[in-house]
């Protein structure tokens, strides 16, 4: 069964579309990749399953579940900090800049009565060590202005993991990290899911983390899904020809030696000038007027949304 289920989510600004019918769902212990360009709408269907949609951004339809039953605004309230987590893009935006670190590290642990404030100290520093965090015990100490923009976001990471939530989202957790604490990174959280059972929804751009940490891979577009399947399969014989490109924008070391890279042509229209149907096809190579109305996303294991998916080898 389950642990998360979205169903049909939409989110508009005011008449604007941003989000149209994305259905997910992720079981305990599995990560679940989600991808695609910059504008596709990843990290607006991340904040709309924490509740945590900016003012003008609104849920206009669909269900998002937790354990079968909905996540409402009450039950949200109770929630975060404790069953669900969330690491942001902007660490240091997300952080207080008049706390110490330490103190937001447990703050969750307090707040929900799992700690008094003495051990959740001391499980704050165990939790910066964890992330990679030299002296742990003076971190803990200073204020946000006082770290790098990569010790900030390895504090976003430990605030997000010390409670061991049930369902975390990682949004880019990676991104502002060398490569050696960025393994170390991936590795906790590879830990969290598989001894916890924490379901993980990470978005992100890099296909080298989803392959490396990834279950399964829902691919966006235009503000819906429009490929989903196991990590394995959707490498290996992808259906969408979007994801097929995406995939070919990967450098591989086996490439000819100065050959030009691959781009998809275009960008991700803006959500004023989605096209009927398709919203890929005005740069999709396999495009015909079929493509001018909807495709539903069907199959079993391997669901793509597409009149003229890739041949499966």
């Amino acid at each position: 069964m389950s642990l998360l289920a979205v169903e049909d989510l939409s989110v508009q600004a005011g008449p604007l579309s941003l989000v149209d019918g994305v259905d997910l769902d992720i079981r305990p212990g599995e990560v679940v990749a989600l991808v695609g360009e910059s504008g596709s709408g990843k990290s607006l269907t991340a904040l709309s399953i924490m509740g945590l949609l900016t003012e003008g951004l609104s849920v206009t339809g669909g269900q998002i579940r937790l354990d079968g039953t909905p996540l409402t605004p009450a039950r949200l309230q109770r929630l975060r900090g404790q069953d669900l987590a969330m690491i942001f893009q902007e660490p240091v935006s997300s952080l207080n800049p008049l706390m110490p670190v330490g103190a937001q590290v447990a703050e969750s642990l307090v707040a929900h009565g799992r700690a008094t404030p003495q051990e959740a100290g001391r499980e704050a520093v165990e939790m910066l060590r964890r992330v990679g965090i030299p002296e742990p015990e003076r971190r803990a100490r200073q204020l946000p202005a006082e770290l790098s923009g990569g010790m900030c976001q390895r504090v976003m990471i430990a605030a997000a993991l010390i409670s061991r939530p049930r369902l975390l989202i990682a949004d880019e957790p990676t991104t502002a990290l060398d490569v050696t604490i960025q393994a170390q990174i991936l590795a906790l959280m590879g830990e969290l899911a598989a001894e916890a059972g924490t379901a993980v929804l990470l978005i992100t751009h890099d296909m080298g983390v989803v392959a490396e940490l990834a279950d399964r891979v829902c691919v966006m577009y235009g503000g819906r899904v429009v490929e989903q399947a196991p990590v394995g399969p959707l490498f290996a014989a992808p259906r969408h020809p979007y994801t097929a490109m995406l995939l070919r924008t990967i450098p591989r070391l086996d490439d000819p030696p100065k050959e030009e890279l691959f781009v998809i042509r275009g960008n991700v229209p803006s959500p004023r000038d989605w096209p009927e149907g398709c919203r890929f096809r005005s740069r999709c190579p396999r495009a015909t007027e079929a493509c001018r109305s909807r495709p539903a996303l069907e199959g079993d294991d391997h669901r793509v949304a597409c009149f003229h998916p890739m041949e499966t080898p």
